[in-house]
Formats: structure tokens, C-alpha cells, sequence
């Protein structure tokens, strides 16, 4: 079969009819019983999850990790928001809007484990963390910790602090296959002094899919007097976890990627007694300086997507965080363990399973990222993102929960065919 056919084939088998949250409700009561671990390779029933959304077939979509589009039972509901927002106009804005943003807000706390004061809703990951790096009191020579490896937008952030109150960046560089957890928290160790403040780590790293040992290092912080920031962009909604077992002072992410809200949508939590340590971006009128809320005041902002996040975590919790989480880890480790051993193949993502999710990187020697993403594309009809930073260089693989081994399977065979081992 060529690859079109092979496409459009994939892609008539998600024609059908939608997977509704009712639909949802009896393929779990048929698998209640199975493990997550079992059920992760059941490719049948994720067929059936994967029949609940609307997928291209010009291309096999490896890309998923700049933003996870809905499932159609969320993208209707959001349309339904859309339309029922702009009927009711100003009256929606100056009576229930707040009151829907709370309830919203609940929803988020009680999935990741907080109070629901210790969370707003952003718009992203980089507003919710760059809201914290903004807002400390710097002084000049204070210093931050961080990973050359981190997203781009913070690192940028903390160069505006260099250059508008004097502080001191110091950056650590990840190994993509540490030996233990204590190689990474040692590293980070050795970047602090008596001048840090700041601290921040990627939970989930976004360019090469490691997960870090993140109590580890908030304890090590901790212990030195120093706050810890963690990037959750590509954890939450991901991977199994409660914010107190972390014990991080603040963490961000962004809604839109691995629950699959519409785009823009994120949070900040901050630990109950943090808020006051930060200044607002925007300011806001008189409030208790412990109120999370004065942090959150970017004006008028659109409140369907607000409400679409209830949507987003009803789908997301029929499913069930842990089945999940063993799916994508199963799909990573279902191309990355057929092509680690491949001459030129370079695998940048760690082997052992608590140290990744669903997000890999690979690179082939002699071939720069950019040309093989677009190699892969041109030549294979595989999207994904090219990577070329410090320590890791190829592409970022990035399945979801409609992905199939299939796909998979002609991302692997392309591989091959690109590094000379077909």
C-alpha cells in the first residue's frame, strides 16, 4: 500500500460517528477490569478513542506537543460557548462570567491537587511563569538556576532581568541519559550560591521529553532557601502526579497541549503564602497581598475558552489520567526501542520508563534537524518539529492518544530508510 492510500485509510477509519463522553462511559464499563498497563496496547480500543476526533489525512500528525487539538465532543461544546457568549454580549460579561471562571478554576484545582486559591487561569505556560520571573523584587547580583535545555521564552525572560536589574543567569546543561536522579539534582546543586533566588526546572523537558526528578530537586532547593519554579507545559494532564507530592512553590503550564483546550488557556499555581512575594505584570486595585487573583489581571479575555476547559477535563477524565499516561508512554517506547540500536540513529530521550512520557527526540548523523524534518515530511508525509539546541539535536516525536502503532510503524520504517538501515 503507498502512503496516501495508507493515509487516507487511517483517515476514514476516524470518520464516524464522534466519540461522545456517553460513548466513553461504556468502552470503560467494557474495560474496567483491564490495567492500564494491559489496556495501553489494546489497539482496538484506542481505534476507538481515536475515532472521537477529526484528523487530516495529508500527513501523519507527530507534532502534538505545540497544541493538542480537541476531540470533537470539546470542539462542539466550544463552539457552543462561542455562540452562546457572543448572544449574550456585555450581560454574560458583567454578571456569570466570574462565577463560570471559578468553577473552571475548580475543576483545574482538583485535578492537580490544590487549593482552588492557589490557582489562576492564563493564557500559556510563558505568561504563567514569566508572571513569576517578572514579578520576584530582584536586586542586582541576585542570581537564577536553570537549564540550557529550558523553554526559550523563559530563558529569554530571565535576559530581561539581567539587563533591567543586574541579576546573574546561570545555566546548567541536561544529560539526555543521566546515570541516576542524583546526577541531575547534583548538577543543579552546583549552580547554587548564597545569591540565588530562583530556581527553575522543567518537569517534562520539552525538546528532548525527559521527565526530571522534580522532589528531589525542590527538596535539595529547599534546603538551600531557595524557591523552585517548574515548567509543567508538557506534564500536567500527562503524566499521574498531585502538585503537594512536587513541593514546588510555583508551577506553570499550558492547557492547550495534553488536555487539549482550545488555544489559550494555561494556569499558575502558586504555593498558598507565595503570592504576596510577587508583583503583578498588570496592576490591580487594592487586594490582599496574598490574594492570588491580583496576579491575574490581563483585562478582557475570551471567557469561552474558560468554559471549555470543564469540557476538556470531563473527556480527559473518562479516559483516566492513568490509562493515559501508560498509552503515551507505550507509544514512545514502541518506536524509540526499535530504532535505538540503528547505526546513525541517535535517540536523545532517556530508555527507562520513569524518565519519559509520550515526547521523544531522535536525530540521524550527518543529517541537520531542519532537513530531516523536512525530509520526513517531503519524502514520508511525517509532520514533526525539528530541534537544534544544546545536547539535543533531531526532531521531537510528540504522539497522543490517537496515534497509532501503525503510524508509528512508518515513522520507524522512514527512519530507517533516511539513516541507510532499510
Amino acid at each position: 500500500m503507498d502512503k496516501r492510500n495508507f493515509l487516507k485509510n487511517l483517515s476514514l477509519m476516524s470518520v464516524g460517528v464522534p466519540l461522545s463522553l456517553a460513548s466513553i462511559d461504556e468502552l470503560m464499563a467494557n474495560h474496567r477490569n483491564v490495567s492500564p498497563r494491559k489496556l495501553a496496547a489494546d489497539e482496538d480500543f484506542w481505534m476507538q478513542i481515536r475515532n472521537g476526533y477529526r484528523l487530516k489525512e495529508d500527513y501523519i500528525n507527530l507534532e502534538n506537543g505545540y497544541y493538542c487539538f480537541q476531540p470533537q465532543e470539546t470542539l462542539e461544546n466550544f463552539i457552543s460557548h462561542v455562540r452562546e457568549v457572543n448572544y449574550q454580549g456585555s450581560w454574560y460579561m458583567r454578571t456569570v462570567q466570574w462565577e463560570n471562571k471559578k468553577k473552571s478554576v475548580q475543576r483545574l484545582a482538583a485535578m492537580l491537587g490544590c487549593n482552588e486559591d492557589e490557582l489562576i487561569i492564563t493564557r500559556n505556560t510563558t505568561e504563567s511563569l514569566d508572571t513569576v520571573i517578572a514579578g520576584v523584587s530582584w536586586k542586582e547580583g541576585d542570581e537564577a538556576v536553570m537549564a540550557e535545555q529550558d523553554y526559550g521564552a523563559m530563558l529569554n525572560q530571565f535576559t530581561l532581568m539581567e539587563r533591567r536589574y543586574g541579576i546573574i543567569s546561570k545555566r546548567i546543561s541536561l544529560p539526555n541519559h543521566p546515570k541516576n536522579d542524583e546526577e541531575i539534582v547534583d548538577l543543579y546543586a552546583s549552580a547554587i550560591t548564597d545569591k540565588t533566588r530562583l530556581l527553575m526546572v522543567c518537569h517534562l523537558v520539552n525538546i528532548s521529553g525527559q521527565v526530571l526528578p522534580i522532589r528531589k530537586i525542590c527538596d535539595m532547593a529547599h534546603e538551600r532557601g531557595v524557591e523552585v519554579m517548574v515548567d509543567g507545559a508538557h506534564a500536567f494532564a500527562h503524566l499521574d502526579f498531585n502538585i503537594n507530592d512536587l513541593d514546588c512553590d510555583y508551577y506553570g503550564t499550558s492547557l492547550h497541549k495534553w488536555l487539549s483546550v482550545p488555544l489559550g488557556a494555561g494556569f499558575l499555581y502558586v504555593k498558598k503564602g507565595k503570592a504576596s512575594n510577587i508583583w503583578p505584570v498588570f496592576a490591580e486595585g487594592e487586594r490582599d497581598p496574598d490574594d492570588i487573583t491580583r496576579l491575574n489581571h490581563t483585562g478582557t479575555h475570551p471567557v469561552h475558552t474558560d468554559l471549555a476547559i470543564i469540557n476538556a477535563i470531563d473527556f480527559h477524565n473518562k479516559i483516566g489520567t492513568k490509562r493515559k499516561e501508560a498509552r503515551l508512554k507505550y507509544l514512545q517506547n514502541y518506536w524509540t526501542s526499535r530504532v535505538r540500536d540503528l547505526p546513525r540513529v541517535i535517540v536523545n530521550t532517556p530508555k527507562e520508563m520513569e524518565r519519559h512520557g509520550a515526547i521523544g527526540n531522535v536525530g540521524i548523523e550527518g543529517i541537520e534537524p531542519g532537513d530531516l524534518a523536512k525530509r520526513l515530511l517531503d519524502e514520508h508525509k511525517i509532520w514533526t518539529v525539528s530541534i537544534n539546541r544544546i545536547n539535543v539535536k533531531g526532531v521531537r516525536i510528540t504522539p497522543n492518544v490517537y496515534t497509532t502503532t501503525e503510524e508509528l510503524d512508518a515513522f520507524v520504517q522512514a527512519l530507517k530508510v533516511l539513516s541507510g538501515n532499510a
